[in-house]
């Protein structure tokens, strides 16, 4: 047996002050989107923005529903967004920001895994890294390079 270790690395900001203001705005996008979450069940409300290649920002927010299979990520809706009006246009950056209306959450959360197997697809699709920025209440940022990062042994159509 072998053991394959792994690992990467991730940038904290301190805050958005840190940023560079492309980054920053899009994070602030992101932050804008949590009052349009429809998050009745889990209080749990999602932003996202979805930047490409050409600058043009493609925002989402989590959408639930009492069939709670059909309820859908901020994070997608932004993606599917981009996807649905520049369907050839890579995503270069996605800041995805969470608040909880019923406790603080004092750091960034990761997407889900439907998230990142969706954000895996697009970048495959454009081979273009997606860079993920994630922010809660806390004022720290984490940037990740690529989902990759996050789902390192990934699916994708290499396997079918």
């Amino acid at each position: 047996m072998k053991v394959v270790p792994v690992s990467f690395n991730y940038k904290v900001y301190s805050s958005t002050s840190e940023m560079v203001d492309d980054d920053r705005e899009l994070v602030d996008l992101a932050v804008s989107q949590l009052e349009h979450a429809y998050a009745p069940y889990s209080n749990f409300h999602v932003g996202a923005a979805a930047r490409l290649s050409n600058g043009e920002v493609y925002l989402g927010s989590n959408q639930e529903n009492a069939s709670y299979p059909l309820c859908m990520c901020g994070e997608r809706v932004a993606l599917y967004n981009a996807a649905a009006n520049r369907p050839h246009v890579p995503v270069t950056a996605v800041a995805i920001t969470i608040k909880n209306m019923k406790m603080t959450i004092d750091r960034p959360v990761s997407p889900c895994g439907a998230c990142r197997q969706v954000l895996s697809e697009y970048e495959n699709k454009h081979k273009h890294k997606i860079r993920i920025l994630l922010k809660s209440d806390s004022p720290e940022i984490y940037e990740v390079d690529s989902v990759a990062d996050l789902l390192p042994l990934g699916f994708n159509s290499t396997f079918l």
